[in-house]
């Protein structure tokens, strides 16, 4: 072996686990920790399930266009009902917020990535793979059909008995068991970012709106979705192992699940419509340029919609003879947490009352999610009466609440939050104060409370764009 043999340097083997190196190709989507992929991840399979379930929800509409319709039969409406909600929550709601966390979060306080990019990563595999395990469901035996709640004891009993014959509940509690284990970890990640990894200076009450509201979503998952997860082992092992979890004729109780689903789901309510109320409150500032009215009152309102959020899930349930005691107190706090949501109303009015205001695309969807969200807002306080509240059970009055809320709120939002990304602009104020535009910045990324613009030029836009691509970091 001569000397020059010696100095060649040896290829290093490549570890099995080794992190992905692919930068452009398909291989590289497939493979990819950075968050900006997986944000555009989230986003892109979670358009793919909105169109889904929007022919779902097309098809239930034909089917109830007229009377004794026949468009489908009993057994595919009811298949397509239950597919229709689950997608939508599941599957486009909680996807899309993920998405643009992902994408935004560490540029808006100044990370160089989440804290653990391939549990990040896992996390988006988890979702799609829950996904497609719910769909292929019509293909391997028929698809859920008990309703995007599957009320037990509906969807608990054995199969050899079931009021729900096939496998139908089967694939939906395997498939939300797989969501929410991609959901978990996602909101982990931007626990651990969000506490650990803000850019030197950025305090906790300097961060952007949707950043906060990002992570109160975040802690709102990390406790909601175990209490789901548990009710639908125990639906899984009633069906499968005749365990009783159920069954009222041996001890079960059916009123069980019913806790256990809306302990879950009425922070799953916020958890879809908080990420909206962040994306409207950096929206705003921009395009009536002027400041966020009472920024603090904003974001300690989202924490109190996170809190109280904990406390209204039997309002769901006045029909199921909770008692006047329960009733009561539930319709209480149905009431209490109208005041913080309310509250943030009156503050993006404000953000808007004087302003220089720019009707273009983001700007209206803003305003549409305003008016929307106060109509679902305003039919869902009425749940606090309750006598009201158990007439209008299982009544359209119920899914017009839900989807003023969910579709005209969220929906309206990521539409926003969407076009101003997509023109690829930022408009901020530069150290010496002149206003500026410059290009490959998401527009309302760029709004940081923590900073004092007194041009007039910038009419309160109160960024400043840091020499280097980490983020949007405001400066004292």
């Amino acid at each position: 072996m001569t000397a020059a043999d010696l100095r060649m340097p040896v290829p290093a083997r490549r570890r099995l686990l080794a992190r992905p190196t692919a930068t452009t190709g398909f291989s590289s989507w497939l493979t990819t920790v950075d968050h900006k992929k997986i944000g555009i991840l989230y986003i892109g399979t979670a358009i793919v399930f909105l169109l889904t379930g929007g022919i779902e929800a097309l098809l239930i509409r034909i089917q109830l266009a007229g009377p004794n319709g026949t468009f489908l039969t009993a057994d595919a409406y009811n298949q397509l009902f239950t597919m229709h909600g689950t997608t939508m929550v599941f599957l486009v709601g909680m996807p899309l917020a993920a998405g643009f966390g992902n994408y935004l979060v560490p540029l808006m306080i100044g990370a160089r990535d989440v804290a653990f990019p391939r549990l990040n990563m896992f996390g988006f595999w988890a979702f799609l793979g829950g996904g497609l395990f719910l769909y292929s469901s019509f293909v391997l035996g028929g698809a859920p059909d008990g309703g995007w709640f599957g009320y037990a004891p509906l969807t608990s009993t054995p199969l050899a008995r079931g009021f729900l014959p096939g496998r139908g509940p089967d694939f939906w509690a395997i498939g939300l068991i797989l969501l929410g284990i991609g959901s978990i970890t996602a909101a982990l990640n931007f626990i651990v970012t969000i506490l650990n990894l803000r850019a030197p200076g950025m305090t906790l009450m300097r961060m952007p709106v949707f950043v906060w509201m990002t992570l109160v979503i975040a802690f709102l998952t990390v406790f909601a979705l175990p209490i789901v997860t548990a009710a639908l082992i125990q639906v899984f092992m009633d069906r499968q192992f005749a365990t009783n979890f159920y069954n009222s004729a041996a001890g079960g109780d059916p009123l069980l699940y019913q806790h256990l689903f809306w302990l879950f789901g009425h922070p799953e309510v916020y958890i879809l419509i908080l990420p909206g109320m962040g994306i409207v409150s950096e929206l705003l500032p921009v395009h009536a340029r002027k400041p966020l009215f009472g920024y603090s009152i904003v974001v300690f309102s989202g924490i109190a919609i996170g809190f109280l959020g904990w406390g209204v899930w039997a309002h769901h349930m006045f029909a199921s003879g909770l008692g006047p005691v329960a009733t009561s107190a539930f319709g209480l706090t149905t009431m209490l947490i109208a005041i913080p949501t309310g509250v943030k109303i009156f503050n993006w009015l404000g953000t808007i009352w004087g302003g220089s205001i720019r009707l273009n695309t983001a700007m209206l969807c803003a305003l549409g999610f305003i008016g929307q969200f106060t109509l679902g807002g305003l039919s869902g306080v009425t749940h606090a009466i309750v006598p009201a509240d158990t007439q209008q059970t299982d009544t359209y009055y119920i899914v017009a609440h839900f989807h003023y809320v969910l579709f005209g709120g969220l929906v309206f939002a990521i539409f926003g939050g969407s076009t101003t990304g997509g023109r690829r602009r930022s408009v901020g104020c530069s150290t010496s104060g002149s206003a500026r535009s410059s290009s490959g910045r998401w527009q309302w990324a760029s709004i940081s409370p923590s900073s004092r613009c007194t041009s007039s030029a910038c009419r309160g836009s109160r960024a400043v764009r840091t020499p280097t691509t980490r983020a949007w970091v405001g400066t004292s």
